[in-house]
């Protein structure tokens, strides 16, 4: 078989087009497939069903295509600029490539599975020796594509989150199907308008379809809910939840500590990820050390016992019942005269519909707190970002869920 029946083959090639040359360099590993157009081809106007288009002029174009053989290979073509009789100009769609794009779609798949596989873009261009504006380009393609071709299904349970972006009060705030665990969008800040940008980046019957949204006390979130979404319930998520009262225990064991270190020593030193970290067997020595440490007459035992007691809150499934519960422990709490945790229970109380609503839904933002990781090693591998859109690319990309696959 000659090369360029190959080449044609390989590419899919059909008539008006043809593989003109192929040429080898060794010297450079460079395969150069040049590809021809027929003599005297006539293209519809789509403006103008009675006329035809004519040819403006002429581009010298070049694509880069998959490697034959480990040697870098290029497809080279003049492709006609086409007048339609509106007056509008635009280039031949070729059938090897989209219009104005730099590489083959076989490339650009490939790309996309090597991105997927590889969350560093600089190591995708070493790999493909490709610049890092065209990666780019081609990730960019791709959620585009997928953000395009998301279906219009119904989403029940939303979550709202934020996530820091760069040093210092830097947030993006994400919002993410709890369901099926994907991020639906990505915008900088947390104010309530970027809240309400990202509820009205759903269509209607989406919002529509929504039972609850998961989210901290945040007032920007709550406001952005209740605008866009009136009949859905605001849920306040447990891990939130969690680490306010894990504060509290915290404050709390730092002032003690304090005080207790004036009048000698204090059993409290070294102490604080005891106070915050679980037990479950019970039987480990870090689990028994700690149980003698419990066991003593502090304020920051009674603090953590309160902690613990709230977590039986969460096993409700009515609401009757988790308001008593609620409430039997918010009283205890504030008579424990630890204003610390006082403070979290005034909170709670402020808030406490949102908390009622868990014990309907039981949901939370479990899966936006595992998307951390996988944004963090986003960020470490990037070594920062020039714009907030490579950010918010990079995260559809790894963590959307996206189908984007080249038709």
């Amino acid at each position: 078989m000659k090369d360029t029946m190959l080449y044609e083959q390989l590419l899919g090639l059909k008539s008006p087009w043809s593989v003109k040359g192929v040429d080898l360099s060794m010297a450079d590993k460079r395969v150069t497939v040049e590809v021809a157009l027929k003599e005297g081809e006539v293209w519809a106007d789509p403006t103008n069903e009675r006329a035809r288009a004519h040819i403006h002029g002429w581009r010298e174009r070049e694509w880069r295509h998959l490697d034959t053989c480990q040697f870098e290979t290029i497809i080279k073509a003049r492709v006609p600029q086409l007048k339609y009789s509106d007056g509008t100009v635009e280039e031949l769609a070729v059938p090897w490539s989209d219009r104005y794009s730099r590489v083959s779609v076989l490339m650009e798949a490939f790309v996309l599975t090597l991105l997927d596989a590889c969350s560093n873009t600089k190591k995708v261009c070493e790999i493909t020796r490709l610049s890092w504006s065209t990666v780019n380009t081609i990730m960019r393609k791709g959620v585009d594509r997928g953000m395009a071709r998301r279906q219009q299904d119904g989403i029940e349970h939303l979550g709202l989150d934020e996530k820091s972006i760069e040093r210092g009060h830097s947030y993006a705030s994400i919002l993410t199907d709890i369901d099926r665990s994907r991020v639906l969008e990505v915008v900088c800040e947390r104010k309530q308008a970027a809240a309400v940008t990202l509820l009205e980046s759903l269509s209607q019957s989406q919002r529509a379809s929504v039972k609850a949204v998961a989210m901290d006390m945040w007032p920007a979130f709550m406001g952005a809910a209740r605008r866009c979404l009136p009949q859905a319930d605001i849920v306040h998520d447990k891990f939130h939840i969690s680490k306010y009262l894990n504060d509290a225990v915290d404050k709390v064991r730092r002032q003690e500590h304090r005080i207790l270190l004036k009048s000698g020593t204090s059993p409290l030193t070294g102490s604080k990820y005891a106070w915050l970290r679980g037990y479950p067997d019970g039987r480990s020595s870090e689990a028994v050390t700690f149980r003698a440490l419990r066991d003593l007459n502090l304020k920051t035992s009674r603090a953590w016992a309160l902690k613990e007691d709230f977590t039986h809150f969460w096993t409700y499934h009515s609401q009757p019942p988790a308001q008593r519960y609620f409430n039997a422990w918010a009283q205890s709490a504030m008579r424990s005269r630890l204003e610390p945790v006082k403070k979290v229970v005034r909170m709670l109380r402020n808030h406490a519909q949102g908390l009622l609503n868990y014990s309907v839904h039981h949901i939370s933002n479990a899966s936006a707190e595992g998307f951390n990781s996988a944004i963090q090693l986003i960020k470490a591998n990037a070594r920062g970002f020039r714009s907030f859109a490579n950010y918010r690319v990079r995260i559809l990309f790894h963590c959307g869920k996206l189908d984007m696959s080249i038709a």
